[in-house]
């Protein structure tokens, strides 16, 4: 089950002997425009850092467009651009159910999650990871599920970041015959120097123009591909005469039930994937949450159509001689149908356009690089190194020690890309489901219910990812209902602990209670108006000071609410 969603999710990049050597010139002057371009936004990031708020959450300051693209470049990947295509090229539309569970689930946590979250985590002890408020909002004085979830962000991001190397290395060295290592490290390279200078802020304007890329070369693939194909009709006419139904989009008996609900399953994931959610966190205001769901749905929906049709347009012309589409592709040692992009992208367009359309992979690869490296430094700063001192790290100290762990997690990561096995991209689809079933009940329980505890996060935390863990890797013999998405089981135990253990340890709590309906007062409130409501109930936030004022270390009682 781990292999099958992994393809899906990081698949190969294993085209390249199609590109011919006068085409090569003209996407390498695309390639530098591009990383120029991404260096360039990781300055002016760093002109913008002065505060660990700033470091980790951009200063709360994301416009809805930004933190739309943002979002959703952060979670796509190459997913987007080579494995929901290659997907769809092979058996059609029945392969689709992943791409509308994903939207669903998008958009759910966009209308539910999103504008409470922002709420809630500045009135929770201004947090600024998702451990934090974890902690701040169920009051864990020991700060033992913020400890925890630094840890399981450590280990799984780690590998996350290890997988896009290896995606960065293999498609230079298909697209450029470089050698794999020079490829991964010239990726690794360019994300890592405006990650480690820019922070959030260069982090989350690299990601929207990214995924202004991604939106534009899904949108003018498919459209050059339908005229280079002679128009729609010939591709209906094509697609209907194959094998197969490539236009159901309901696979045949249990098997195809099945695959319905593991694709809509991977929707649950999103309320616990701490690179997305906390752009929830970094927008203006609560307002502008409904503004950002918009046009990040419309993103989204666009992409994925484009995807969608780059597949079926491409397998048209593949299965008609045009275009070059069918030789390109007999090229390819493996994997081919994941290609199908890559080589439309070259053979549709001039050389130079065609390295921007080549370009628009990369772009999906290095925003989820670039968003994970950060909220691992997070996970590392803020939290782990909080659940062990109890105090945190503030200004220029604690703004460098995010540097450093940046640039010591891409080390680490490199390391494991190095030798570019395949058990790293195998763990991508379990650690989604190991997130979505660890954090995302804890984070919805946290927003909607009052009675909610720390034991109980802590005990449905651990059950979920446990229950992933597990059943994740039982072999393919045992009956189907075993052969579920493991997200399933892991959200759904989660949320039967988490309520069981809250139940028995629940205690009234009015620091509690207070904070509680004020998020919910204020979950679709302004800023202005946010300000108004926590004027004199508390001391302001050190993470507001200036870095050049304060460097060093805070006690967490400062950030006790005054009575």
């Amino acid at each position: 089950m781990i292999t099958t969603f992994s393809t899906l999710l990081m698949p190969t990049v294993g085209a390249a002997d199609f590109i011919s050597s006068g085409s090569t010139s003209g996407i390498a002057i695309a390639m530098v425009i591009y990383f120029v371009a991404m260096v360039l936004i990781g300055i002016y990031g760093y002109t913008r850092t002065q505060t660990m708020d700033d470091f980790m959450v951009g200063g709360r300051s994301l416009p809805p467009l930004v933190a739309a693209l943002s979002a959703g470049a952060a979670d796509m990947s190459g997913w987007l651009m080579m494995g929901l295509p290659g997907a769809l090229y092979l058996t059609g539309l029945v392969e689709s159910w992943i791409a509308i569970g994903l939207l669903i689930g998008s958009w759910c946590a966009w209308k539910w999650v999103a504008p409470r979250l922002r709420s809630y985590s500045q009135i929770a002890g201004d947090s600024i990871t998702v451990p934090s408020f974890m902690s701040a909002r169920l009051k864990d004085d020991k700060y033992i599920l913020q400890l925890v979830a630094g840890i399981i962000i450590l280990f799984f991001f780690t590998i996350y970041v290890a997988s896009g190397m290896v995606s960065g290395g293999v498609f230079f060295e298909s697209i450029f015959h470089v050698n794999y290592h020079v490829g991964m490290v010239l990726v690794a390279g360019v994300v890592i120097l405006y990650t480690l200078v820019g922070g959030f802020l260069a982090v989350s304007w690299t990601d929207m123009v990214q995924g202004i890329m991604m939106l534009i070369a899904l949108l003018l693939v498919p459209i050059f591909g339908v005229v280079a194909l002679g128009g729609f009709g010939v591709m209906t006419n094509t697609l209907n005469g194959l094998e197969g139904h490539m236009f159901s989009i309901v696979g045949d008996g249990a098997a195809g039930k099945l695959s319905m609900l593991n694709g809509l399953a991977w929707g649950l994931g999103y309320v616990g994937m701490p690179h997305v959610i906390v752009r929830y966190m970094a927008l203006r205001s609560p307002k502008e949450a409904t503004a950002a769901r918009r046009l990040g749905i419309g993103w989204m929906f666009l992409c994925v159509l484009g995807a969608t049709l780059t597949a079926l347009i491409g397998r048209a012309l593949a299965e008609n001689g045009l275009a070059g589409i069918k030789e390109a592709l007999a090229m390819v040692k493996q994997n081919p149908q994941e290609s199908i992009y890559l080589v439309m992208g070259q053979q549709l367009f001039p050389a130079v356009l065609a390295g921007f359309m080549l370009a628009a992979i990369l772009a999906a690869i290095m925003s989820t690089v670039s968003s994970q490296l950060l909220v691992t430094s997070s996970a590392v700063v803020e939290d782990i190194y909080r659940g062990i001192k109890k105090r945190r790290l503030l200004g220029a100290k604690g703004i460098n020690a995010g540097r450093m762990v940046v640039l010591a997690i891409s080390v680490i990561a490199a390391f494991f890309a190095w030798f570019r096995t395949d058990s790293i991209l195998g763990l991508v689809a379990f650690a989604w489901a190991g997130f979505g079933a660890a954090f995302g009940p804890v984070i919805v329980l946290s927003l909607y219910w009052r009675k909610y505890t720390w034991q109980g996060a802590a005990a449905g935390m651990a059950v979920g990812a446990i229950t992933v863990g597990i059943w994740g890797n039982l072999p393919d013999t045992l009956p189907m209902i075993f052969q579920v998405y493991e997200i399933l089981p892991g959200f759904l135990l989660n949320l039967l602990v988490s309520w069981l253990v809250s139940r028995a340890t629940y205690q009234p709590n009015a620091e509690i209670e207070e904070e509680f309906d004020l998020s919910v007062k204020l979950a679709h409130a302004s800023q202005d108006e946010i300000n108004s409501a926590l004027k004199g109930r508390a001391v302001t936030p050190v993470t507001t000071v200036p870095f050049a004022e304060v460097d060093g270390e805070e006690s967490l009682t400062t950030y006790k609410p005054s009575k």
